[in-house]
């Protein structure tokens, strides 16, 4: 059985709640056939964040990792292609740090590509009538951050692991959300086995 790691955010700014905690909750009570499915909510916190989730990784040792947040400006799920090394904030998190033009990780490289198979995942979602799009950028701000801090201790720790985010449209209605994560989920595990035939 593949273990995948899920991992959301809670409530940050000026969202009551966190649409990609709620997806992320129910899709762990529905469950995935064939997956042995950890789901962690992460702090909307700067390095509290990375901390949790690379604590978790280290903690469950799953095949895969899927990160979720939400854009306020997209109308599509989006999987990531890549994280950045850079922490530039446009608001505060929710401990009230702002950094600016800071590195995620002092003297990691300028950026990971994620190891999910981002193109499989949007033909998936479009199949079962989800909007979705290869994004090239997570931005500056918590998602990108988790992104690129787990993508350095996965390339630092050398562990056999798949991971990389995907975001969700903060307005996207709940339905329509969870059916194509789960629609996501169902593509990187079809894929992640495929490369241990």
């Amino acid at each position: 059985m593949t273990r995948l790691l899920l991992s959301s955010f809670d409530p940050f700014g000026a969202h009551a709640t966190n649409l990609s905690s709620v997806v992320a909750r129910r899709i762990w009570e529905e469950g995935i056939d064939g997956v042995d499915l950890v789901s962690i909510e992460l702090p909307t916190v700067r390095f509290a964040a990375s901390a949790m989730l690379i604590d978790a990784f280290d903690r469950t040792r799953p095949d895969i990792v899927v990160m979720l947040g939400i854009a306020d400006s997209r109308g599509q799920i989006t999987p990531e292609r890549v994280a950045i090394n850079v922490d530039d904030y446009r608001i505060p998190d929710n401990a009230g740090n702002q950094p600016v033009d800071e590195p995620v990780v002092s003297g990691g490289p300028a950026a990971y590509i994620a190891t999910l198979p981002v193109k499989r995942i949007v033909e998936r979602l479009l199949e079962v009538s989800v909007p979705a799009a290869v994004s090239n950028s997570a931005g500056t701000f918590l998602c990108n951050h988790v992104s690129y801090a787990l993508l350095h201790h996965i390339e630092r720790t050398g562990a056999p692991c798949q991971a990389g985010f995907i975001h969700i449209p903060a307005d996207m209605p709940l339905a329509l959300a969870v059916r194509g994560v789960q629609a996501a989920i169902e593509a990187i595990v079809e894929w992640h086995q495929g490369l241990d035939d």
